[in-house]
């Protein structure tokens, strides 16, 4: 069967076999081997640089980007860039990307004693040149472009991967007058951390309806049993199945409870306590923070369950309106995405017509991709809701992926307190319009009593 099918732009033909028997089978069957991750990881690799890279340098307008980094001590840009069979830099490593707009080529050049896999080629002979800086400046004369990228950066950590001894290092080889020519490559760096290609937003779909099943495992009867399980139960089982399918997750999960006989606890104690063991019982609203890494990118979802009583079939007609407020919230987020327009700016709209219409709302919404915090423009932290210096002034870019995390606070008059309703989806912004990458949360999850 897998020779049958063959998959729109190249990516390797098992992965349409495992998109067709995703639903059918459990989620270990959608995860693949080494082998072939490692096989998609380049060929992905490939298509960024072939295809994305040159854009990017000529909206940015720098020539030539530098990246350069020590084993153990990689630049975040240059994790990205190592083939999967590279876990890390080799002793100092740096790459050279040279783009001539007149010839449209770009060469993808290696400053080490290796091919960095099979997409950026080696340009150095140490028996020739013993020295690097020298064999690097030797690159850089011979090319004379007008503008050098160096990866530094004051609002974003990712773009600032660059030590201080490499730039002292490097500075102190460069010959004067390539000294004017040096700039910050953060729109660049962040640029390349941001952008999602065509080939990893047709994967994308697959690792949230992973992080999703593994969600709904743990929210199932199969891992809860009301009076005896507890939150810590279940996010150590998260992270269990995680490690015996093969993947890792970028941040400890969370499992919280919020119930009619507790008082709302403030926003930090309510995320500090979700680590306390508590024991989950019928009437429980429980809420998960979860994530996975696979094939270079990452996932960031939170969903809430509701614990059915004796005799309940369903939420209480309370809780899924409540539930229903998170999602308008959403709408109105989403709805006020347009490309060019600052974070700051879409927070603040959103939050001013939110309250409009009588919500309470709180909107931290992060980048999504290549790492989990990644790069691009940032709509909110919990504790910046007027708007966040620096990376929140960043514009928001076509096709990028954001983690649309936000939540809205509803009274209950049945509870005689307030609850949280905490969501968080992965959405792609494209030239178009937003949508979400597997779509999203429309009502409780719900567990069963027994």
């Amino acid at each position: 069967m897998r020779k049958l099918i063959e998959f729109r732009g190249g990516i390797c033909n098992s992965i349409l076999l495992i998109f067709l028997l995703a639903f059918c089978f459990p989620v270990s069957a959608q995860i693949l081997p080494e082998r072939e991750r490692a096989q998609l990881i380049e060929e992905i690799q490939q298509d960024r640089f072939d295809n994305l890279l040159s854009k990017l340098m000529d909206r940015t307008e720098i020539d030539m980007w530098l990246v350069i980094a020590r084993e153990y001590n990689e630049d975040p840009v240059l994790k990205t860039m190592l083939p999967p069979t590279w876990l890390n830099a080799r002793r100092r490593t740096i790459l050279v990307f040279y783009r001539n707009k007149e010839q449209d080529s770009l060469e993808r050049l290696a400053v080490a004693r290796y091919d960095v896999g099979k997409n950026i080629s080696s340009a150095w002979n140490p028996e020739k040149q013993p020295e690097q800086w020298k064999a690097l400046v030797q690159i850089i004369k011979d090319r004379n472009p007008e503008k050098i990228g160096l990866n530094y950066s004051e609002i974003d950590g990712i773009a600032d991967g660059l030590v201080k001894t490499d730039y002292d290092e490097f500075m102190e080889a460069l010959p004067q007058e390539f000294h004017s020519k040096i700039v910050s490559a953060e729109d660049l760096a962040i640029g390349w951390i941001e952008t999602r290609s065509e080939k990893e937003m047709e994967i994308y779909p697959e690792l949230v309806q992973i992080t999703k099943t593994i969600i709904r495992e743990a929210f199932s009867n199969k891992v809860i049993v009301p009076g005896e399980t507890s939150t810590e139960d279940v996010v150590w089982w998260m992270r269990q199945k995680v490690t015996d399918l093969g993947l890792e997750t970028w941040f400890h999960p969370t499992v919280a409870i919020q119930r009619d006989e507790d008082a709302l606890q403030d926003h930090v104690s309510a995320f500090s306590s979700a680590k306390e063991r508590k024991v989950i019982m019928p009437g429980d609203l429980i809420h998960c923070d979860f994530g996975i890494s696979y094939l270079g990118l990452n996932t960031d979802c939170q969903q809430m369950a509701y614990v059915l009583k004796a005799g309940e079939s369903e939420a209480p007609k309370f809780l899924s309106e409540a539930f229903d407020k998170g999602n308008q919230l959403q709408d109105i987020l989403t709805g006020n995405f347009e490309t060019g327009k600052t974070g700051n700016k879409i927070l603040l709209e959103s939050l001013e017509q939110a309250k409009r219409k009588g919500l309470k709302p709180m909107i931290y919404t992060h980048p999504l991709g290549l790492y989990g915090h990644s790069s691009g423009t940032t709509i909110g932290m919990w504790d910046s809701q007027e708007g966040v210096p620096g990376s929140g002034d960043y514009p928001l870019q076509e096709n990028t992926v954001y983690a649309i995390e936000l939540k809205t606070s509803v009274f209950l008059p049945e509870w005689d307190q307030e609850v949280r309703i905490m969501l968080e989806e992965s959405g792609f912004w494209g030239a178009e319009d937003f949508r979400y990458v597997n779509g999203r949360q429309e009502e409780l999850l719900l567990i069963s009593h027994k």
